[in-house]
Order: C-alpha cells, then structure tokens, then sequence
C-alpha cells in the first residue's frame, strides 16, 4: 500500500478519505486554498499544503499546483475525490507523466465518459439502452429545430461536457426550442468552456436509479446494487436510498448486468456509477457514466458492508478485488439527504456563514459525513453543503423513520438550512410509499414563509421570555415550572446546571 497519499480536494470527501487511509495507516496530505487554511480537512490531516487563493479556479482546479504539491510532500498518489478534479483528463495524464499514482480510471475511461456524446456512442456499440437522441453535437439553430422535430416532443437539449444539472433545457414546444438552445450553448460554454448541445427525448416523470460498479486492474468487474436518487431540485440530488424502493428483482438484475458490461466496454478501472433514467414500466436507459466516487456512496457501504474508499485505494495499489458477484447481497436499508446552507424560502438562496451551533445526531444506525464543526466557516465560495446525513434500518420503515429521529436531533445555528425541506420530503406520502418521482420536490409545499435556524428560534424566544418577566416583574415558567427561567426556552442542556452537591438549579 502506498505511504502517503494527497487528496485533491476539500471539505467532507477529503475528511472521508482522510479517515480511510488512517485506517490503512497510510500518512495524507491535503491541499488548502486561503479560504480554507483552518478548515475540518486540514485540521485531520498529516500535512498540509496551499495551493492558492479562494477562488477554486485559483487553487483547486489547478492541475499544476495540485502536482506541485505532491511532489513537495512526495506523495505517491493523488485522491481527487468528487467535483473539481476528480473526472479530468488533465491530472491524470499529469499524475502519468509525474509518475503518480491517479487514484480513478485511465485517460481512455475518462475521455469515453467525459462527452455525454462519446458516451452515448460508445453505450449503443456496447448494445446498452441509450434515451433516444442524436449521436451528434448540434451546431446550428436549424439543426436543433430538424433533431427537435425527429426525436419528438419533448426534448431535452443537454450540454455534451455537462453536469450538475447546468446546461440542460428541457422544451415541451417546437416555440421554444431556438430560445432553449441559445440558452443552452451559452450556459454551456459559461460553465464547461465548451458548448456542444445535444437532444435527447424528455421521458416525463422518470426515476433517476444508479448502480455502483467496482473493476480492478485484472478484469474484474462488479455491480454493488443500486440506489435511487429521485429526489432532485433542478437535476440536483436531495435524498438518496439503496436499494431503490418497489423495483422489481428481474429489473435490478438486468441494470447490473447492464452496468458491468458499460464498464467493461470502456476498460474501466475503480469505482464509477452507471446512471439510468427508468420509466413506469421499468424500462431503462443509460443517462451517464460518473467516473469516480459519488457523494451518495454511504448508502452502497451500509447495505453492502463494502468501504468504497478502502476498495478504490487497495483497486489503485494494483490489488485484486476480494469478491465476487456472488458474494455480494443487499442488507437492510439505508437513506442519506444532503444538508444544504440555504434558504429553501428564498429561491434557495446559499446561506454562508459562522456555525455558532452544529450539533449533528449520533447513535445507533446513524453516519454523518462532514467537513466542518462547530464554530468554522461555511465558506461562500464553494457548494454550500454543509453534511451528509445517512441513516440504516432494518427496512425501509425502520430507515425512514429512524432519519425523521435524527432530523429532530440535529441543531444548527448561525446559518440556513434546508432541514425544513428534507423533513416535508420524508414525510411526504409519495416518499413513504416509495412511488416518487424525480418531479417530487415540485409538488411539495416547500416555499412558506422564511424560517429561523434553530438557534436563532431559541435565542429570540429567550429575549422575548426575559423582556416578558421585566414588563411583569415576574419570573416566567418555562414549561409552565413555577421555578422556571426563562433561559430555559434556549434548551436544557443550556438552562439547568447542578453544584457540588447535586443541587439543580438555573
């Protein structure tokens, strides 16, 4: 196993990786930008290394002083995590050239994958299920109103370098596609220097279900499952869950079949997620190929007992997998959603900030994966999530149930969130049911009136109860105790404290 690995990224997947190769006792560098100097990632790590200013453009999506770093420190790999650099084709042919390990897939893998275009012509020559669309990038308004006409309404344009959700237009009438596709290229081309569009059919209220793939480097190749990532906002994952709820056996079955032969097409080597988009009659189709690990992966961990990170790490040192096909199986149930710095009731607006309060849930059956703690920053410069949080049950019941707990536990202070949201979403009888769609969010009551977070409620609660006892002259129960404080509204653990000698008091 390598001695020391750098981990090109920030935040709560380097904080994962990091816990990963201590387990392995592998020593881990991670790379800060000057937003991010006394960050969770940098405190947890054997060492540190800058590498540039705020802005990711300046720091972590530099190829060149990610290399420079580990080489400073004489790492022997780089982990590049998900996001920024994790699918680029320029590490990893600098990692080649550098004589570092790339912990992910070849130049080849993510150059087929990279171009949703390239990808969907290399799915169909592998005889795997593509959405109907052109093959093609479109270059020209008259072009987009010919493949429109041909594919049928609606369609989909979708930028070929895409991702996330940007640079995608979905147009239900021939009026609108000229405007969709001009909006489209220049979204593209913003976000991805590149704005090759291509069309796809739009399947209307489809479930948006991934399988995990593993594949080493002797030509092994394994499925661990799926999950359902349905619970989108403007193509953005909320809540995730493995297994998918009411999918059948025989269609779980032909996905992962069909996934293991997606990766084998391409050579594929290390973790990746085949995305499908599946219909009500359970037909599926190839969407796209991430070629890393994906911010969903607790969920595959906890229902399979298989350490994604540890598999990736032991996949790059040259290692065979373990297992195979057959000695996997699905245990239980597990759901994640992604606690957000934002404001559901205004747009959805990002709430940077102080956490003056974070107290994440614990016990039985309950994983947080973050990178802050109390008391950091959540920095406006990069995505505003603030944790993960995945729960395991018994069964789905269990697993629901036992998120709806942990939603309660949690406290956070001094920023936004998007708690309101994910406890609507779990309580939603589509959810429950397990018959949702990715159109969920957009039929939820989720847009009232702007709420507090839970520590702004307690403190102004408090302020309100002592300015009632100053105008009275009088102490107010809290609780309705005749020997309450008004304090207490801040909570318990806050309010009641006890001497020497046991004696409460507040």
């Amino acid at each position: 196993m390598f001695g020391k690995v750098l981990i090109a990224n920030r935040g709560e997947i380097a904080c994962r990786v990091i816990r990963a190769l201590r387990e392995l006792d592998v020593r881990s560098v991670a790379v800060y930008s000057d937003a991010d100097s006394i960050a969770k990632h940098v405190r947890m790590a054997d060492e540190a290394i800058r590498i540039g200013e705020a802005a990711s453009s300046d720091s972590y999506l530099r190829v060149d002083r990610i290399i420079d770093a580990a080489r400073t420190s004489q790492a022997e790999a780089i982990h590049p995590g998900y996001g920024f650099l994790s699918e680029s084709e320029a590490l990893r042919i600098a990692c080649d050239e550098a004589g570092i390990v790339f912990i992910g897939p070849s130049v080849e893998a993510l150059r087929a994958m990279g171009s949703k275009i390239q990808a969907r012509e290399a799915m169909t020559a592998a005889g795997v299920p593509v959405v109907p669309g052109t093959v093609e990038p479109i270059s020209s308004v008259e072009d987009v109103v010919q493949a429109a006409k041909s594919v049928g309404y609606p369609v989909l344009l979708k930028a070929s370098a895409g991702g996330g959700g940007k640079g995608m237009r979905l147009v239900l009438d021939p009026d609108d596609v000229v405007g969709a596709y001009e909006a489209c290229t220049r979204e593209a081309e913003s976000a991805f220097g590149d704005g090759a569009v291509y069309i796809e059919r739009a399947i209307q209220n489809p479930r948006h279900i991934e399988i995990q793939v593993l594949a080493d480097g002797h030509g092994n190749v394994v499925h661990l499952f799926e999950r359902e990532c349905s619970v989108q906002r403007r193509h953005q994952k909320v809540v995730e869950e493995a297994p998918a709820a009411n999918l059948s056996a025989k269609t779980r079955d032909a996905m992962g079949q069909v996934a293991v032969t997606a990766a084998k097409a391409i050579g594929y080597e290390g973790a990746g997620t085949v995305e499908f988009l599946v219909d009500d009659q359970e037909n599926f189709y190839f969407l796209e190929m991430n070629t890393r690990l994906q911010v969903e992966h607790p969920v595959t961990e906890l229902v399979t007992g298989v350490d994604l990170v540890r598999a990736q790490l032991r996949v790059a040192d040259g290692q065979e997998l373990p297992f195979g096909q057959d000695d996997l199986s699905i245990r239980g149930h597990a759901i994640e959603v992604r606690l957000y710095a934002e404001d559901p009731s205004q747009g959805f607006l990002p709430s940077p900030g102080m956490l003056l309060r974070y107290r994440p849930p614990a016990g039985p059956g309950i994983r947080v994966d973050d990178g802050v703690s109390e008391g950091d920053e959540v920095s406006a410069h990069y995505d505003p999530m603030v944790a993960k949080i995945i729960v395991f049950g018994d069964d789905r019941q269990h697993a629901i149930e036992r998120m709806r707990a942990a939603l309660l536990e949690l406290r956070v202070g001094g920023i936004r969130t998007n708690v309101d949201l994910l406890r609507t979403i779990l309580d939603a009888p589509a959810f429950v049911s397990g018959t949702y769609t990715t159109g969920l969010i957009g039929t939820l009551d989720t847009l009232g009136p702007p709420s507090l977070a839970e520590g702004d409620r307690r403190r102004l609660a408090a302020i309100a109860a002592l300015l009632h006892q100053r105008k009275h002259g009088q102490r107010v129960a809290a609780g309705g105790r005749s020997n309450g404080s008004p304090w207490l509204v801040e909570g318990r653990e806050r309010a009641l404290h006890r001497d020497p000698g046991g004696k409460r008091w507040a």
